[in-house]
């Protein structure tokens, strides 16, 4: 149903007074609508609910989101518009309207909502348990903002989106109390990301300088005819709006925040941030540099091949020191493995300045497939996490003896990662990276990307190995140990309680669940892989 709503008149350049419609499609901005309404739902009765109902903003939490990524199929057409300028734009998908529920909004919402699900589950039997009201809260305002950022049109609505997603990111990193390291990590990833949007903000001031509108197709059309005067504003402007979606994405050499605030975050924080985080500043990226400034792709198509060469190479070397210190937090890992993945994200990118945008379908492809194995791989640390704190690289070893399943699962998530069969979803999405790369004359971009799918393969494989070797010995008890074991017993009392144990911990159903969820969809993705690139394909403007 769509209703409108009739503004007072404005002046015309003429002296005559127009209507401004806003049309209200409600359908179609349902889905963040209801994430945000459920966020204020569970704020309220965290108020009157007893300590023993807590968990029950869990559960409410998650059926908020299956609600949203359910009114994602009414709009599968991807054809609907609202807040647009004129009632005539309202019928045209894109033309100045400040939402729209295109193929692709549909698809990275489907991302979003669906990540943001899964972490909610991982959430639900969190051994470290955080405040239950505010966590719950926070976590559907920041997904409410990153389900509205790939519809918006508009320079505004985008930067607004970009900052409900991120706001509430700060205050969930840093949500275990007392926790020093946790701490740290939220005042760094805001203080950066603060300066981050600043830069950003005064990169769009530039750009409405030069053009007078925050329309993303207003924008482009404009920008084919700036003023002389007004060139080098408009390509400072595009260069500077870039800053702040780079550093969403993790882009070097905004990248120096992921590893500490994946370390210090909640292990289920750092699943969302590695995912959520990612779609929301690719999304942005996206718009802006495909629908917003073509005009100037010779400004951002080699800034940002500087950029995805420069991410995916940091991260795959700052990957291996890791892996060369077994003691290092197996987080760490993953995250500097998200800044490599980034990099790889990147290259379609660069590449729709050189050819066409048809390559941003690969980035989309990709990104699906990098968000099911991701929080895939973080659902497997966080159950060792529940035996082994410290979620250390040597914690892994010999997992198969104690949780095959798992095990397997992880390794299945490390070869999608690598790009090695059986995960031949994470080989077909890049080689349609690859492709879009060779396709677009970035050679020289292909070629550092070949080099650093070597390298990542060398620490991807290593940690595969340790899950299947045996586990290590157990220290060799002395004489003493035994005395003091025999008088413990005597006693009644545990010998040694940081030795181990042949009792196996139950897996909680919640992650169990998204264990197997993240398998099967890596597992059908790697059966019908043209599909998903197919899908991609068509999911764009």
């Amino acid at each position: 149903m769509t209703t409108a709503a009739v503004t007072p008149g404005v002046v015309t350049a003429a002296g005559n007074t127009a209507d401004l419609v806003q049309s209200v499609d409600w359908l179609a901005i349902a889905p963040p609508v209801v994430v945000a309404a459920m966020a204020l739902v569970v704020l309220i009765a965290d108020l009157f609910l007893p300590g023993h109902r807590k968990p029950l903003l869990g559960a409410l939490t998650a059926a908020g989101l299956v609600a949203a990524l359910a009114l994602l199929v009414p709009l599968r057409a991807g054809d609907r518009s609202t807040f647009c300028l004129t009632e005539s734009a309202a019928a045209t998908a894109g033309t100045a309207c400040s939402y729209t529920a295109d193929h692709f909004a549909l698809v990275i919402q489907a991302l979003v909502l669906g990540g943001a699900l899964l972490t909610a589950l991982l959430s639900l039997d969190d051994t470290r348990k955080p405040p239950v009201g505010e966590y719950w809260f926070l976590l559907l305002s920041s997904a409410a903002g990153a389900a509205l950022l790939p519809a918006a049109r508009d320079l505004a609505t985008l930067v607004i989106a970009l900052e409900v997603a991120s706001l509430p990111a700060f205050a969930l990193v840093g949500i275990k109390r007392g926790d020093r390291r946790s701490s740290e990590a939220a005042l760094k990833f805001f203080l950066s990301s603060v300066v981050a949007t600043a830069v950003m903000l005064l990169g769009v001031s530039f750009v409405y300088a030069s053009t007078g509108t925050l329309h993303l197709t207003e924008i482009a059309a404009r920008l084919d005819n700036v003023p002389g005067q007004l060139d080098t504003l408009a390509k400072a402007g595009v260069a500077l709006t870039l800053v702040g979606f780079a550093f969403k994405t993790a882009a070097a050499p905004f990248h120096f925040w992921v590893p500490d605030t994946y370390v210090g975050a909640p292990l289920p924080i750092a699943a969302y941030l590695s995912v959520v985080g990612k779609a929301v500043g690719f999304s942005g990226l996206i718009l802006v540099t495909v629908i917003a400034f073509p005009a100037y792709a010779d400004v951002w198509g080699p800034a940002v091949a500087v950029l995805a060469a420069l991410t995916m190479t940091l991260g795959n070397v700052a990957a291996l020191r890791q892996r060369a210190d077994r003691a290092r937090s197996a987080v760490r890992l993953l995250a500097w493995s998200s800044v490599a993945q980034a990099g790889y994200l990147l290259v379609p990118i660069a590449a729709a300045a050189y050819s066409s945008d048809e390559h941003i379908g690969s980035t989309v492809a990709y990104a699906v497939m990098y968000a099911v194995v991701n929080l895939g791989a973080f659902a497997v640390a966080a159950l060792v996490a529940r035996t082994s704190a410290g979620n250390r690289l040597t914690d892994y070893r010999g997992l198969y003896a104690t949780r095959p399943l798992a095990a397997l699962a992880m390794a299945f998530f490390l070869l999608c990662l690598a790009g090695l069969p059986p995960g031949i979803i994470g080989l077909f999405a890049k080689v349609t990276v690859f492709s879009a790369a060779v396709d677009a004359g970035l050679g020289w971009l292909a070629v550092v990307m070949a080099v650093n799918v070597v390298i990542a393969l060398y620490y991807y494989l290593q940690w595969t190995a340790a899950l299947f070797r045996a586990p290590e010995p157990a220290p060799a008890r002395t004489p003493a140990a035994d005395r003091d074991a025999t008088t413990a017993e005597s006693a009644g009392t545990p010998a040694d309680p940081a030795a181990p144990t042949p009792t196996r911990h139950a897996v909680p159903a919640p992650l169990a669940a998204v264990i197997v969820l993240t398998t099967a969809g890596g597992v059908l993705l790697s059966g019908i892989p043209q599909a998903a690139l197919r899908f991609a394909a068509v999911s764009l403007f």
